[in-house]
């Protein structure tokens, strides 16, 4: 699959099996986000044209539209884009990135506290499978 992120939104996510991931293809129903591991040649290659070096691994970013957003940004970027009532979280937007951003990295290095941590992944259908570029 070619590296165009123009076409379809890139989350690249840190890990194998990650819960966010998961969350978010049960409601993205249109199919329109793309997934990468962090640590993947596919996730290196395309930080890289955007010089963006060595993020860290507890996080999620989203390539779209020629932009690269990071940490909360990203979140609400892609919320904005699934259905359902997770949506609404898109207005946290006016709350300024110097708080949220902090917020957000507390919440990544307690996930496992707060959410629990899954003994087993989800085995994707080959559609699902279609939309990981690594």
């Amino acid at each position: 699959m070619p590296l165009n992120p123009s076409h379809h939104p890139i989350i690249l996510f840190d890990g194998v099996c990650n819960q966010w991931v998961q969350f978010v293809i049960k409601r993205d129903l249109r199919a329109l986000f793309r997934f990468a591991s962090l640590q993947s040649d596919t996730a290196g290659t395309l930080l890289s044209q955007h010089n963006y070096e060595h993020p860290p691994l507890q996080s999620v970013i989203l390539l779209m539209n020629g932009n690269l957003y990071t940490e909360s940004t990203a979140i609400l970027h892609i919320v904005r884009r699934l259905r359902g009532p997770i949506q609404l979280m898109a207005c946290f937007r006016v709350v300024p990135v110097f708080i949220r951003n902090p917020l957000y990295r507390f919440i990544a290095r307690n996930r496992y506290k707060c959410f629990g941590k899954q003994t087993s992944c989800m085995l994707p259908t080959p559609e699902t499978k279609m939309r990981f570029l690594d």
